[in-house]
C-alpha cells in the first residue's frame, strides 16, 4: 500500500470523527461535560486537517468528501444527541425533533457548501459554520450544566438556542472565516486578524469562563451586520427613487 502526503490530513480529519463518536458515547453515559468537551476538540482536529493539508499541498476531493462526513457526525449528531440528553428528552416527541435540528439543517448546509466551494467568497461564510454552532451549543453546556442538569433560565433557553442556531446554518447571513496567520491576510484583513486574536486572548486568559460570551458575541455580530447591511441597502434604494422621480420632475418642466 501507498502512503502519500493526503494521508496527513485525513489522519486528522479521522481523529475529528473519533472524538465526534466518543462525543456520543459520553452523552448517552449522561457525561454530558465530557460530551462538549470531545466535540471542542473535534473542532481543533477539524481546523489543523486544513492546515496539514495546505502545509503538504495534498488537498484533494476526497479530502473535502471525508471533511464533510466528519463535520456531520462530530458536529451535527453529537451534538443533537447531547442537547436531547442534556434537557430536550424531557419534551419527548417535541424533543426528538428538536434536537434533530442540528443534524438536519448542519447536513444541508454542508451539501450547500460543497456545492458552492468553487468561486465561494472566501472571506465570508454564507451562514453559520457547522463547528461555530457546535461550538456555541458546547460552551453553553460548559457554562450551565451542573451537578443536576441545566436549570432555571438555562433549562427554558436550550430548545430556543438549538432552534436559532440551526436556522442561522441555513440562512444567507455571512459569518467571518478564520484568518490565516500570513503576510497577505495580515496586510488585507489586519482587523479581523486583530479581532479574533483578542478573542482568543479573552478566552485563555479567563480559563474558558468567556467562551460562550465570546461564541455569541460571533454569531450576534452577524445578525446585527446583516440588518444593518439590509437598512442601508433600503434607504439607498429610496434615496435612488426619490433622485429618480426628481429628474423626472425637471424633465417635464417646461422652458
Amino acid at each position: 500500500m501507498r502512503i502519500t502526503r493526503a494521508v496527513v490530513p485525513s489522519l486528522f480529519t479521522t481523529l475529528n470523527i473519533f472524538c465526534g463518536f466518543l462525543a456520543i458515547i459520553s452523552a448517552d453515559q449522561g457525561q454530558i461535560q465530557h460530551a462538549a468537551w470531545f466535540i471542542i476538540l473535534a473542532a481543533i482536529f477539524d481546523s489543523l486537517d486544513g492546515v496539514m493539508a495546505r502545509i503538504t499541498k495534498s488537498s484533494s476531493q476526497f479530502g473535502v468528501e471525508l471533511d464533510s462526513l466528519a463535520d456531520v457526525v462530530s458536529f451535527g449528531a453529537a451534538p443533537s444527541f447531547m442537547a436531547y440528553r442534556a434537557f430536550l428528552q424531557s419534551f419527548d416527541s417535541v424533543g426528538i425533533v428538536v434536537a434533530s435540528l442540528p443534524l438536519l439543517f448542519g447536513a444541508i448546509r454542508l451539501a450547500r457548501f460543497n456545492v458552492q466551494l468553487v468561486g465561494f467568497d472566501k472571506d465570508y461564510f454564507n451562514g453559520l459554520p457547522i463547528p461555530a454552532q457546535a461550538m456555541a451549543l458546547c460552551t453553553f453546556m460548559l457554562q450551565y450544566y451542573g451537578e443536576t442538569g441545566l436549570s432555571g433560565w438555562a433549562a427554558d433557553a436550550l430548545a430556543p438556542i438549538v432552534i436559532v442556531l440551526s436556522l442561522l446554518m441555513v440562512s444567507r447571513i455571512k459569518y467571518d472565516t478564520l484568518p490565516k496567520l500570513t503576510k497577505k491576510q495580515i496586510r488585507v484583513h489586519p482587523w479581523k486578524i486583530v479581532g479574533f486574536v483578542l478573542l482568543a486572548l479573552i478566552v485563555i486568559f479567563s480559563k474558558g469562563r468567556l467562551f460562550f460570551p465570546v461564541m455569541s458575541a460571533y454569531i450576534i455580530f452577524g445578525i446585527v451586520r446583516a440588518v444593518f447591511q439590509r437598512m442601508r441597502k433600503i434607504t439607498s434604494g429610496q434615496q435612488k427613487e426619490v433622485e429618480k422621480e426628481n429628474e423626472n420632475e425637471l424633465s417635464s418642466i417646461d422652458i
